[in-house]
């Protein structure tokens, strides 16, 4: 489980493609406790770790077929940079939501706007998903822990502080680009309990 608070962003290193996926090295520092077999979610996608060097500072994960159907992870090369957050710990601070790095779909950024000091980010709402996002609601973007600001017909708003925006990749973001939804689990927990009634 991850909260949605990322850590860092890294790079995308070196990509290799297999018959049944792709394997991506991402360089990041700081990550002084990796193991082989640890959850790290990349851009909002929980992924395992298979190697890693700390000193290096690098880890390495495998993207299987239906990875790279479901996401965008399939089309990113090297140099392309990723957000990246580690599982959080049993005794570790719950800041964002309940994020499972289990990506819902994909959208696009619809606009981007300054406003002061802060941003403003619109997103496509696929229809498919439309029922569980709601105004002052939780949803993770590429993994970041966001609150709806405002929710149209097609799309959903954000605001962005500074502070979010310079250690996640949504600074590199532009209009047309890409980007993961997880909707809040717990939306979906209640539809599935209130079915029927």
């Amino acid at each position: 489980m991850f909260t949605g608070i990322v850590e860092r962003t890294g790079e995308i290193t070196d990509v290799s493609e297999t018959e049944d996926g792709r394997r991506l090295t991402v360089a990041a520092s700081g990550l002084d406790d990796l193991h082989h077999g640890q959850s790290v979610s990349v851009s909002g996608v929980c992924l395992t770790v298979e190697s890693f060097d700390i000193d290096e500072e690098w880890f390495e994960v495998f993207l299987a077929a239906e990875t790279v159907e479901k996401t965008y992870l399939g089309e990113l090369g090297v140099g392309d940079a990723v957000n990246v957050e580690r599982a959080l710990p049993a005794d570790g601070r719950f800041d964002g939501h309940v994020v499972q790095g289990h990506v819902d779909t994909t959208a696009t950024v619809e606009a981007i706007e300054q406003v002061g000091e802060d941003w403003r980010y619109t997103f496509s709402l696929p229809e498919a998903m439309s029922q569980y996002v709601v105004s002052k609601g939780s949803i993770a973007v590429d993994g970041i822990s966001l609150t709806v600001a405002e929710r149209g017909a097609e799309s959903f708003e954000v605001a962005i502080i500074p502070a979010t925006r310079e250690i996640t990749t949504l600074s590199e973001k532009t209009v047309g680009d890409p980007v993961h939804l997880e909707v809040d689990v717990m939306a979906k927990y209640v539809e599935r309990m209130v079915e029927g009634y």
